[in-house]
């Protein structure tokens, strides 16, 4: 190791420049491949959280949803159908309107309606962290998600404002204050970036949502914006919505899926890009490798000649000039993901005040980038390890170099 580390210092400046093309190329891996992670990670949460129940909407004439608001009085015609287990109301509505969120990869932040019992058959383990559910038959209570939890700075037993202010909001804005009674484990899908009140609060909030002179005559506590249906065990979803599609007059209920479809359709897509753009850095760097290789058995002809004259083998010299190569690898993959683990660490720690979560680093990833720094450095030191060892002695101790 001793010699290596000494051919390495003979020309700094070169070692040196090598090594940056396999930083830049680990760096370009670990952070798109972070970036990858977390996108395909929210698209697996996605994917577990929509296949578990059958949302339903309002439909006109034509089976298209409109957006328009549902009697409660369709819970019972949808639990009617066969193989439906439960049906919830469910009101939905932006904790932050006006808001663009144009920097969140997730979810916007949003406030839903939850029913305690629903919480035994969603699709995700979201067990509190910290403190409890809603309260059955309570108002002014809310669970946060963790990333909505972070983002304003809340634990159990602090007051929440919601939904918040916008910039240019009406004079007649309503606002609520609600008490934090219970923070959700993280579980990188649609529970993190929503506040969940009661039906009763939610139903408030859909009622503030209306022009001013609409709400004096509107009850919204008959009213819902859709349906979560859940089936009973061993019960076909998509089935299960045509079902309800062909029964109950009124609503549309989407396949789950369909929409886990949409969800993935794009996943592969941006794999793709983002680690094709990491290894169009990294074969730079591998070539860079190649290069440093080539000119170092250039200027050692002559050592590797009385190597050979002194009884070196093939095999030894083949793997000096390997073992340089791999460690060429290995330093240049050590100090690109160590900046790229601190730059996507960095990154999330700030973005928690915002919602920003966008990269996950695994250890699946981690051993991608150093065992592919050491693997392409090596593979690029075989021709020029190859070319050394098989150096004629004679024609190699005659050399000038």
């Amino acid at each position: 190791m001793t010699q290596i580390v000494r051919n390495l210092t003979r020309r700094k400046l070169r070692s040196c420049l090598t090594i940056s093309g396999i930083v830049i190329g680990i760096l370009a891996l670990t952070t798109m491949g972070a970036l990858a992670n977390n996108f395909n990670a929210l698209l697996d949460g996605g994917a577990k959280y929509y296949a578990g129940y059958v949302p339903v909407a309002d439909s006109n004439s034509n089976g298209v949803s409109t957006g328009a608001i549902l009697p409660l009085t369709k819970v019972q015609e949808l639990e009617a159908v066969p193989g439906v287990a439960r049906a919830f109301p469910t009101i939905t509505v932006d904790a932050k309107p006006g808001s663009l969120n144009v920097v969140s990869i997730g979810l916007p932040d949003r406030i839903t309606s939850l029913d305690p019992a629903e919480e035994s058959y969603f699709p995700l383990k979201i067990t509190d962290a910290a403190g409890h559910t809603l309260d059955a038959g309570t108002t002014g209570q809310v669970v946060l998600g963790a990333t909505i939890a972070a983002e304003f700075s809340k634990h159990v037993g602090d007051s929440l404002t919601l939904p918040v202010k916008p910039p240019d909001a009406s004079s007649d804005f309503v606002q609520h204050s609600y008490l934090v009674v219970g923070i959700l484990n993280k579980t990188l899908t649609a529970p993190d970036t929503a506040a969940y009140v009661s039906l009763a609060d939610a139903q408030q909030l859909l009622k503030e949502q209306l022009p001013a002179a609409l709400r004096p005559g509107f009850d919204a506590s008959k009213y819902a914006a859709g349906f979560d249906v859940y089936g009973t065990p061993g019960t076909n979803l998509d089935k299960l919505a045509d079902r309800i599609n062909a029964a109950v007059p009124g609503v549309k209920a989407q396949k789950p899926s369909k929409l886990v479809a949409t969800l993935l359709a794009g996943g592969a897509l941006f794999t793709e890009i983002t680690m094709a753009a990491a290894l169009s850095a990294l074969v730079i760097g591998g070539l860079a490798v190649i290069n440093t290789m080539i000119m170092a058995v250039s200027e050692r002809v002559r050592e590797i000649g009385l190597k050979k004259a002194l009884g070196a083998r093939m095999g030894r010299l083949l793997f000096e000039y390997l073992l340089e190569a791999m460690t060429i690898g290995g330093i240049g993959g050590l100090i690109g993901f160590g900046i790229g683990f601190a730059l996507t660490s960095g990154v999330d720690y700030l973005g928690t005040k915002t919602g920003m979560d966008i990269f996950l680093v695994t250890p699946r990833l981690t051993a991608l980038c150093l065992g592919f720094a050491v693997a392409m450095s090596t593979l690029a030191g075989i021709f020029p390890a190859w070319r050394a060892a098989r150096l004629d002695p004679v024609t190699a101790l005659r050399s000038q170099s």
